[in-house]
């Protein structure tokens, strides 16, 4: 989601969706269990020759090459056609059938009752099912959660939105999270990174993605070297990303080749989440809702109840990150996200 609440978020029609099944729209480029063999490559049926090349480089990767789109003479898919689609992580990995399948059991596709509708999937929420089956598959997720006091941030934006809307631009808060974990992830390499088999594959580059909620599933935009942004140039970019979504003229390139992602589910107003990592990113920050609540204030350095404590009102908001543990451990995580309340805590 982009924007907080009391934002105007005007939903896009689906026919103009990225199915997300890869980081939004693309998808996991080459992620896999650590245990399992790399798959044999299946060659698509009605498609021109494969190369040795291309078969290779599918079964190392666990590629179902009919998901691959080709560019070559009569669909052939070419070694440039399989590197652009690894690194933009368009697919989801091949894998066992017990983890691909998301079809129900047959107990459970038996007539329906006379107060059942069923409504077939649209391609975007089977893409999206089958992404978000295969993440927790492939991944041992882990989330860790943060309390901000969001008082500096919110003081900020209060004195610099009309500033920012006469040069056309709508500040959100949304820009202040991105700017912030860019930031954080450009100090914390770490976590911009992906897994495979062979290693763990280190992006030098800050490509954010921003996950958006639309009528039947969701997208997610590519905010592009994002650490290299001021706080204009973030909201200019989130401003043209969003506006695009809405008028349904996101071109597909702007969802790929994202290196991590963030969603603000608190524009719906839920407190807290536990997003699945988009893979094969490393993590995933989820945003609650800011609201006022009443914290505990005080000088003292001890723990316990003292003279100096004060009960007072502050906007508040939990920072969730998902990450993946075969890539990073609690203490490394802990600190990217520490990096990022310390940000918004101490924004000037």
């Amino acid at each position: 989601y982009i924007g907080q609440p009391g934002e105007e978020l005007v939903q896009p029609a689906p026919t103009t969706a990225v199915a997300p099944a890869a980081p939004p729209t693309g998808a996991p480029a080459a992620s896999y269990p650590a245990h399992s063999a790399p798959t044999i490559a299946q060659r698509p049926t009605g498609r021109a020759f494969i190369s040795p090349v291309v078969s290779r480089m599918a079964a190392e990767h666990s590629v179902d090459l009919a998901q691959v789109p080709g560019t070559g003479l009569n669909g052939r898919i070419t070694k440039k056609d399989m590197v652009a689609f690894l690194e933009d992580g368009a697919a989801p990995p091949v894998l066992s059938a017990q983890h691909t399948s998301i079809a129900s059991p047959p107990s459970a596709r038996l007539a329906l009752n006379d107060d059942e509708t069923l409504h077939p999937l649209t391609s975007m929420r089977r893409a999206i099912a089958q992404h978000m089956v295969q993440s927790k598959a492939v991944s041992p997720h882990v989330t860790t959660l943060f309390e901000v006091d969001m008082t500096a941030t919110v003081r900020h934006r209060e004195a610099h939105k009309e500033a920012f809307a006469a040069r056309g631009l709508h500040l959100t808060y949304t820009a202040y999270f991105a700017m912030s974990t860019a930031a954080a992830l450009a100090a914390h390499p770490r976590v911009n990174s992906r897994f495979r088999e062979d290693g763990i594959v280190q992006s030098r580059r800050v490509h954010l993605g921003i996950a958006v909620a639309l009528d039947d599933g969701l997208i997610v935009p590519v905010l592009r070297d994002a650490d290299e942004k001021n706080l204009q140039g973030v909201a200019r970019a989130l401003n043209d990303l969003t506006n695009q979504a809405r008028s349904g003229t996101l071109m597909v390139d702007a969802t790929r080749g994202g290196t991590f992602t963030m969603t603000n589910h608190g524009t719906s107003g839920s407190l807290l989440g536990t997003p699945i990592i988009n893979q094969p990113q490393a993590g995933i920050l989820g945003i609650g809702a800011i609201v006022k609540r009443p914290v505990v204030r005080s000088a003292a350095a001890s723990l316990l109840p003292s003279a100096d404590d004060a009960i007072v009102i502050r906007p508040m908001c939990y920072l969730s990150f998902t990450f993946d543990h075969r890539v990073l451990d609690g203490a490394e995580a802990d600190r990217f996200v520490a990096h990022i309340k310390e940000q918004l805590e101490t924004w000037i």
